[in-house]
């Protein structure tokens, strides 16, 4: 099956969805001492692991295309990619739970979580087949040894 979801207007989806939710869903609200400063911050760390990721890409040559995995080069298995198979939607999930601290509104997490869900089932499926058809052994040991997310 050819991928057909493009992974950043999946997030921006999901980002509208919390927004509506948070608008429109009269409980669930939720406030805290340094609930401002830890949206800042978890936007920040997830700039960072989105640039180490993309950086680590770009360094090696290889495809950042999410529709076409199957043009991946190099499997990069260093750096971010240490600790997670998928820095790049890792910071995006970050993104989407410091727009939900943000928001304040509880029931945002599960749009979060859906937003995990409907990646591993309709992007990152699809993606680990090609690159385990292309890299064979030395991916199934990198599945082995990194988790999916963190």
């Amino acid at each position: 099956m050819k991928i057909k979801v493009i992974p950043p207007l999946v997030m921006v989806i999901f980002g509208f969805l919390m927004y509506l939710l948070d608008r429109f869903l009269p409980v669930g609200e939720f406030d805290f001492f340094g609930r401002p400063q830890m949206a800042v911050a978890l936007f920040v760390f997830a700039i960072i692991v989105f640039l180490l990721a993309l950086y680590q890409l770009k360094r090696v040559k290889t495809t950042l295309d999410p529709i076409h995995p199957e043009k991946a080069s190099v499997l990069v298995n260093k750096g971010v990619f240490k600790y997670s198979r998928n820095p790049i939607y890792l910071a995006m999930l970050i993104l989407l739970l410091a727009f939900g601290i943000k928001l304040g509104n509880a029931f945002n997490t599960l749009l979060a979580a859906g937003f995990v869900y409907f990646m591993n089932h309709f992007q990152i499926k699809y993606e680990e087949e090609a690159l385990l058809k292309k890299f064979g052994k030395e991916y199934q040991l990198y599945l082995k040894a990194v988790r999916r997310w963190f």
